[in-house]
């Protein structure tokens, strides 16, 4: 009830998180159902496994989202007073995996609403039964099963943001400190890992495509069988640029700071080294993302369709997600370092001043991240289009 009346009172700008995690519920829901469906209706295909498999990449960017979310909820920031009132860690942490059961849920039920609708199971077959093929309509769904996989997405986000708030570090911290200026933040772990990661995922992907043509590995949706190779490579790459965003994040700092700088460059670093572990890994993820969209336009480019319904969604699904969860982790930094912009002003620095430090931030981070991008695209791309 404490949710639900949190949920009322909260600012539009909440509410609009809350039902965007709603819809990406469904669409990760309708994704498990239309890999149900085809399973069902092709028992003896291997493709049904390839399917389910690909739901994996959309399942986890939701997660993301809805982790990131219920970080930068103000209902579940820790202020003073309220361990006093029994809303300590763990309150606010259930508080939060609850709002987020609630979103989730509803985007399953919408989820299992739409698909019944479109396999004819509530009002008649639409679209002149255009969707039957990859909806598995005319067989019986397997009520369990179709509950578990909707399952999936409510439990799996709830945990994980329950745990991600239990173990966040107080985001009263502004990026300074409070009123002077501490040592800077120290470096995030995990370059050499992620830079490991990323090189095994290429290699997979570049060893798999051996004696394959051009078109070697057709996307799910059009009703082809996918290599689990992909998917792993992929999902390697992934985790590997996950894990260096950080560490890549803070040698932007670092490298702000290089060579007597002035205050725009030392304030510009200094947020960056200290906020490399809340925005670099979404960063990490995006380039992820936007890497295998390139290497995929270049595979697939020269097909008249390339993409079946099912890719559309995945794909809208995962850059959605995955662009909303780093929009979202800048806003809670912007948060997070309010008290010292308000500091740096009542100490008489000039507003333009901290704009060009903003400026300055985004366009270092684009400096390195966008050309890391394109040539761990190219990498990808070049050894499965030949």
């Amino acid at each position: 009830m404490l949710a639900l009346r949190l949920a009322r009172g909260s600012h539009p700008l909440v509410l609009v998180r809350r039902l965007l995690v709603a819809a990406a519920s469904a669409g990760v829901g309708f994704l498990l159902l239309c890999a149900l469906g085809y399973a069902v209706a092709h028992p003896a295909s291997a493709g049904s496994v390839l399917r389910l498999l690909w739901c994996f990449v959309p399942l986890a960017a939701t997660v993301q989202f809805a982790v990131a979310v219920a970080r930068a909820d103000p209902s579940t920031r820790p202020r003073p007073g309220l361990s006093a009132l029994g809303m300590g860690p763990v309150r606010l942490s259930a508080l939060a995996a609850v709002s987020t059961a609630v979103s989730t849920t509803l985007g399953s039920v919408v989820a299992l609403l739409f698909f019944l609708h479109l396999r004819g199971d509530l009002t008649g077959m639409p679209f002149d039964g255009g969707a039957a093929e990859f909806l598995g309509a005319g067989t019986p769904l397997p009520l369990a099963a179709a509950l578990l996989l909707l399952a999936v997405v409510p439990v799996t986000a709830s945990v994980a943001g329950a745990l991600a708030l239990r173990s966040r570090p107080d985001p009263a911290r502004a990026a300074f400190g409070s009123e002077e200026l501490p040592e800077p933040a120290p470096a995030p772990a995990g370059l050499p890992w992620g830079v490991a990661l990323v090189a095994a995922g290429l290699a997979v992907e570049a060893i798999a495509s051996r004696g394959r043509g051009g078109n070697a590995f057709p996307l799910p949706g059009r009703y082809d069988s996918t290599p689990v190779a992909v998917l792993i490579g992929w999902t390697l790459t992934a985790v590997g640029l996950a894990m260096a965003g950080p560490s890549l994040t803070y040698l932007c700092g670092r490298v702000l700071q290089a060579v007597r700088p002035g205050a725009v460059r030392l304030l510009a670093g200094r947020v960056l080294m200290d906020e490399a572990r809340r925005i670099g890994r979404p960063l990490g993820v995006v380039c992820a993302v936007v890497s295998a969209a390139i290497a995929a336009s270049a595979l697939y480019g020269g097909d008249d369709r390339p993409y079946g319904p099912l890719t559309a969604l995945g794909a809208v699904l995962v850059i959605g997600c995955t662009t909303a969860t780093l929009l979202t982790s800048a806003l809670e930094a912007k948060h997070a370092r309010a008290h010292t912009v308000e500091v740096l002003l009542r100490m008489g620095a000039p507003a333009a001043t901290l704009r060009r430090a903003t400026m300055l931030r985004a366009a270092a981070l684009l400096a390195l991240f966008a050309p890391l991008t394109w040539v761990i695209a190219q990498v990808a791309a070049v050894p499965l289009t030949k």
